[in-house]
């Protein structure tokens, strides 16, 4: 239905007309049934492809004969598991139905018309998208090499900031910020500025000056943190992710957050992933070795990238990325164009097992040449 159709259009909040609906990567059932093929592979929405850790899926399977139970709203056991891994207290923690679910609260909780909310070009679609829904304005300011640009970023915080958004890493540009930079930026916002520092893909990083935000929670009280089990931790289809901040600000979250918002099993899977580190870095290693073989693969392509430390990585087709996209689908092969980001000619690749990476280079190699 167009907007010109909807006849309750004009009942909406003022943002909500010029919203239209979050695209999620093609799920692999459709694209066999329109396509009618089978065998595809779907590297289109940063998904883990090892799945969740085997105590995870026993943990699970235990809890399932108390289906019939709502969850424990406040989430006591799993809180108290995320304060221990972070050594905060179970009040700086707020329960989400993944970490979007957490960006939507920030959003409710602190915009409103006539307040303005920060965020980088080609950062998450979930900034203004929250934003627009609750009738602030959105900002943006220009990237630096696909990534943010702190000063530019700096320079548009006026007295009408109350949001400010920092994916790190960014999705979909796999760019990062180091400590320092970032630390400072923190300190040179208001305390009227909520800062959120969303580390969705924070486990996969491992250069040496990517900071945890998180440890600096007692040196800026106006700092959320974000985080979710659906990468690393293989949780995707659970949705379960949280927020650290000061007590104060989780208080205002929760007051907020609907009830029972995370389900029974998505907090016994986190409880139990929390206690099986080992899979996570074998899932990282995996991931590490699957960065190198997709840009290996897109060099010998003749094909440039941005350089990832997530769990994906975005490739310069160097020309109109939607045929691109078309043609691999009937191939087999889910990937997501990023031209709502800003990026028209990229296509962002989620990292899968090193076979199913193999098949997109080759399928890749086909189109290009056809």
């Amino acid at each position: 239905m167009t907007q010109v159709d909807n006849p309750f259009l004009g009942l909406t909040a003022s943002g909500i007309p010029g919203l239209t609906p979050y695209t999620p990567g093609k799920p692999i059932a459709e694209l066999e049934r329109e396509l009618g093929i089978r065998d595809s592979i779907k590297l289109a929405s940063n998904e883990n492809p090892m799945g969740p850790s085997p105590a995870v899926v026993e943990a699970v399977m235990a809890a399932l004969p108390e289906l019939g139970r709502y969850p424990d709203g406040g989430g006591f056991a799993l809180r108290a598991a995320l304060a221990a891994h972070h050594g905060v207290g179970p009040d700086a923690i707020t329960l989400g139905n993944g970490s979007n679910d957490c960006l939507d609260l920030i959003a409710r909780t602190f915009l409103q018309p006539g307040a303005e909310s920060l965020f980088s070009e080609h950062a998450f679609a979930v900034y203004p998208i929250s934003t627009q829904a609750v009738g602030a304005t959105a900002r943006v300011a220009p990237a630096r090499d696909y990534g943010h640009d702190l000063e530019a970023m700096a320079a548009r915080v006026s007295e009408h900031t109350r949001v400010v958004w920092i994916a790190n890493p960014n999705n979909p540009t796999g760019t990062w910020l180091a400590a320092g930079p970032l630390r400072d930026f923190l300190a040179s916002l208001p305390r009227t500025c909520i800062a959120v520092v969303d580390e969705a893909y924070i486990e996969y990083v491992q250069e040496p000056d990517y900071p945890d935000a998180s440890r600096w929670l007692a040196d800026f009280p106006n700092l959320i943190v974000t985080r979710t089990f659906s990468k690393a931790h293989g949780l995707a289809s659970l949705r379960v992710g949280y927020a650290l901040s000061d007590p104060a600000i989780a208080d205002l979250l929760n007051r907020v957050r609907q009830p029972f918002n995370v389900n029974s099993l998505a907090q016994v899977a986190a409880l139990a992933s929390l206690s099986d580190p080992v899979h996570i870095r074998h899932h990282v290693e995996q991931n590490r070795a699957g960065l190198v073989q997709l840009a290996a693969g897109f060099e010998r392509l003749g094909r440039g990238y941005i350089p990832s430390v997530g769990n994906f990585i975005a490739v310069d087709l160097g020309r109109p990325a939607a045929p691109v996209n078309e043609a691999l689908m009937r191939e087999g092969c889910i990937v997501r164009p990023v031209a709502n980001y800003g990026l028209p000619n990229h296509l962002r690749v989620t990292v899968g097992l090193e076979s199913e990476n193999a098949r997109l280079l080759r399928a890749l190699e086909r189109v290009i040449a056809a």
